[in-house]
């Protein structure tokens, strides 16, 4: 995983509600264990054309979308099933955040451990985000993980809740074996220092 410390990222909108993860990348595409090739299929019925030429209507396909890295969805992003191919399908496209007004809880939990950032904002923000960006394409906002905030762009800050072991995995860009892998040391001291019970009962 990436470390996700403070960056600034042009964001892009895609503002329908109760977005599902098959929309977000489609049944076919689940047969892959990793994020190789899921970027091609995502938001695959929105994106292209029943002949396969891209939807120019749709916001990723606009040329000020390039290199978006900071999506803002509609309330309740990531309802449906519990596919983690839903956060790595938008992590392979270039996304390093997602922010909404709520997400559906299976989806922020996948996101959290597999290194995608779910920012959850106020209905004031979220919509001042979306006419900044419908006046702007080429809105870029800051995330500030460590103090748990985004900067929009006329400079006010918001503050997000998130989970205090997710963001210290996030942050130090590991998940949660790497976390435990890390405390190898700190287990073997434990060990050292604390014997295991003598069974008397065993030694009658």
């Amino acid at each position: 995983m990436e470390p996700i410390t403070t960056f600034s990222g042009k964001a892009v909108a895609v503002p329908a509600e109760n977005i599902d993860t098959d929309q977000i990348i489609p049944a076919r595409y689940l047969k892959v264990t990793d994020k190789q090739g899921l970027a091609e299929g995502l938001f695959f019925a929105w994106r292209y054309l029943p002949d396969g030429t891209p939807n120019p209507a749709f916001p990723l396909n606009q040329p000020a979308a390039a290199g978006a890295t900071v999506l803002v969805a509609g309330r309740n992003f990531g309802c449906g099933s519990s596919r983690e191919h839903a956060p790595w399908a938008l992590q392979g496209y270039g996304f390093t955040a997602i922010i909404a007004p709520a997400f559906a809880d299976i989806f922020r939990g996948n996101s959290l451990k597999l290194g995608l950032l779910p920012i959850t904002v106020d209905e004031e923000t979220y919509y001042e985000l979306l006419s900044q960006i419908e006046e702007d394409p080429t809105t870029t906002v800051t995330v500030d993980l460590p103090n748990q905030q985004v900067t929009l762009p006329g400079g006010r800050a918001v503050t997000f809740p998130i989970d205090r072991f997710a963001k210290h995995c996030l942050v130090h860009g590991v998940d949660q074996l790497g976390f435990l892998q890390q405390q190898g040391d700190a287990a073997a001291a434990y060990e050292a220092t604390h014997h295991a019970p003598v069974n008397t009962h065993a030694l009658r």
